[in-house]
């Protein structure tokens, strides 16, 4: 009988420097994987915040040049130099941030003839009693398409005088039957104070032969410090009338439906806003070149008739604005690596107009949209031109 004799092998395990090798080897692939995704997240964040960054520049300047290009619209040349005014460095801040405000009928073509203009005094109700078949005459429903509206009230005979009034519920009378007219009820809204159109300033028959229109006052401010007290010529600026208090929020304040303020936040993460300029100011046939808003241009309500004409005829030879928006980052960027160039500003905020710029990197991406927009209207009445 044979026997056969196995001998048993037995495989030899990793030695200790092989463990310890293939343990090194490993964690330099975890922490490799680790750092390619780390690194692609950081550059997928930043791709995201540039993203959005681009959304809100892009916001600012459609809703900015849109009211800018549309100033002046439906307005009688009496007012023309009441379209546009601007504010220099209206912003605190290093930014100088520079403000501007447009008036307009931006919405529905209206051109109401005032017949005649009573009461007021003593702080009643004040009625204006219009030409006849002006409200059949006009293509809206009545009276239902002019309650709960704001109306722009603009003089035809006393240059400069014009008000901004609420027409209430059952204050448009004379639709069908009657005298046409409207009430200007106090109390209503904070447009209808008491004395009706008297605590403007102008005589009573100033407001006859007055036209009215639905007016809108639009004002574009950026809120650089999110603190109110920081615009003091802003009111209402609380969380009931729109105010967020948040910094670097472009706002638009008008007149809301109701005859009060509101501020509308139209995009977050706006460095600065900048406006120049551009008309014929000397008469000569051609256009100056861009300029920054002066001060002595604006129209204060303790000029006298030759300086409210004489700053009038410069506003109203304003036919271009250009507009800048620089937008930033509300983060640093953490993919970036290295010190960038000087002269990009890509990390730093460029000088704009005569705005200065930053004189060190903060590592936060900007976008900068230039956008020069011609006033088509030039203070045009195109909406009512023809009916007066």
């Amino acid at each position: 009988m044979n026997r056969h004799y196995f001998r048993l092998s037995w495989r030899k395990g990793f030695t200790l420097a092989e463990l310890l090798v293939a343990s090194v080897v490993m964690l330099v692939v975890v922490l490799g994987t680790l750092a390619i995704y780390i690194r692609s997240h950081r550059i997928a964040v930043d791709q995201q915040r540039i993203a959005e960054l681009q959304h809100d520049v892009r916001t600012a300047m459609f809703f900015v040049s849109r009211d800018v290009r549309s100033a002046g619209v439906g307005l009688i040349p009496e007012v023309s130099g009441y379209f546009l005014e601007g504010y220099d460095s209206f912003s605190p801040g290093d930014e100088a941030a520079d403000s501007i405000k447009v008036m307009g009928n931006f919405d529905n073509p209206l051109a109401l003839r005032i017949r005649q203009y009573q009461g007021g005094h003593g702080g009643g109700a004040a009625t204006a009693f219009l030409y006849d078949w002006e409200l059949q005459n006009a293509p809206y429903e009545c009276p239902d398409f002019y309650e709960n509206r704001v109306v722009l009230i603009l003089s035809t005979t006393c240059p400069g005088c014009f008000a901004f009034r609420y027409l209430s519920h059952n204050s448009v009378h004379g639709c069908d039957e009657g005298a046409e007219h409207v009430n200007m009820q106090p109390g209503q809204s904070e447009l209808n104070p008491p004395g009706g159109l008297v605590d403007t300033g102008c005589g009573a028959d100033c407001w006859d032969d007055a036209i009215m229109t639905f007016g809108q006052i639009k004002q574009y401010w950026l809120d650089t410090t999110g603190s109110p007290g920081d615009y003091p010529s802003i009111s209402s600026l609380d969380a009931e009338h729109g105010y967020l208090g948040i910094p670097n929020t472009l706002y638009l304040t008008t007149i809301g439906e109701q005859g009060g303020i509101v501020h509308y936040a139209l995009a977050q993460n706006i460095e600065s806003i900048q406006f120049q300029y551009n008309g014929d100011f000397d008469n000569n046939g051609l256009l100056d070149g861009f300029t920054d808003w002066i001060d002595s241009w604006t129209i204060q309500p303790g000029d006298d008739d030759a300086a409210r004409q004489s700053k009038s005829q410069i506003i109203s030879s304003i036919s271009q604005v250009r507009i800048w928006v620089l937008g930033r980052t509300a983060e640093k960027m953490t993919s970036v690596s290295g010190s960038p160039p000087n002269n990009i500003y890509l990390y730093r905020r460029p000088p704009i107009a005569n705005s200065p710029g930053a004189s060190s990197d903060d590592m936060r991406r900007r976008v900068l949209l230039d956008s020069t927009v011609t006033i088509r209207n030039l203070a045009l009445n195109l909406y009512n031109l023809g009916t007066r």
